[in-house]
């Protein structure tokens, strides 16, 4: 009967042993309350919990990737849109993170899709297609500011989805074709305006040299009969005319 005390206890206390010692990795750390109450933040590596007297909580420091599911929002012009995205936090102060929140990860999993649908509805819908890196940073300083409190640190967010209806594509598809065609009259209005400068530059230069205007009307013959053209027509200036006239009328 002593033998199988004795041996009771042995087992007993081999048990209470191994419930003191708990191993810690590099990134984890224990919080430790003490009869309910907090008593301090350990780890890494080996360390000793007082069995029950002392109670430990192990607590993840590395980066969390969370994903939050597709939300509704509706923009700042009234357009609807399904958007998703992602959020990268760590935990900085174990015993914030245990004691002021129940569960930290739901709760920042929450906070991220209600700061997703508020900050996105402050704008409007090119804005969330074009400006991403900006709406990122609002909504990681949002959530940041936030989670402070539950000594978490959220270090990026990335918006990896905004899905819109069929029928808002195609209107998108319609304003782009029209922005494109708008381009290309300006373009073609300048291009024009450019060419009459050109133009009125020219006629200006030529007008200073009359017999520069004849070389010019012998290039352009020149050009034409190098096209093989069965017809050539050819300017005649009217001076010229007028400087034939002028003898036949003297003469009558």
């Amino acid at each position: 009967m002593s033998l199988y005390f004795f041996g009771t206890i042995l087992l007993f206390i081999l048990m209470l042993l191994a419930a003191m010692f708990r191993v810690l990795r590099e990134y984890e750390r224990g919080v430790v309350f003490m009869l309910g109450r907090f008593y301090k933040v350990k780890g890494p590596g080996l360390i000793i919990i007082v069995p029950i007297i002392q109670q430990m909580v192990r607590v993840d420091l590395r980066t969390i990737v969370m994903d939050v599911p597709t939300q509704d929002v509706i923009s700042r012009d009234n357009v609807s849109v399904k958007v998703n995205a992602v959020v990268y936090f760590r935990v900085l102060d174990p015993e914030k993170a245990i004691i002021q929140v129940e569960n930290f990860y739901e709760a920042t999993s929450q906070l991220s899709q209600t700061t997703l649908r508020s900050v996105l509805g402050q704008h409007e819908l090119d804005t969330m297609l074009a400006a991403r890196d900006k709406l990122n940073a609002d909504i990681q300083e949002v959530l940041d500011l936030q989670t402070d409190a539950w000594g978490i640190k959220v270090a990026n967010v990335e918006i990896k989805h905004v899905d819109l209806d069929e029928s808002m594509i195609r209107a998108i598809a319609k304003q782009a074709e029209a922005e494109r065609v708008r381009r290309a009259k300006v373009i073609h209005a300048e291009g024009e305006f450019e060419a009459a400068e050109q133009l009125l530059n020219a006629a200006k230069k030529l007008a200073e040299q009359p017999q520069a205007i004849q070389l010019r009307y012998l290039q352009t013959l020149t050009e034409i009969a190098g096209e093989k053209s069965s017809t050539i027509v050819f300017p005649l200036p009217m001076d010229i005319l007028q400087a034939i006239n002028k003898p036949v009328g003297n003469n009558s």
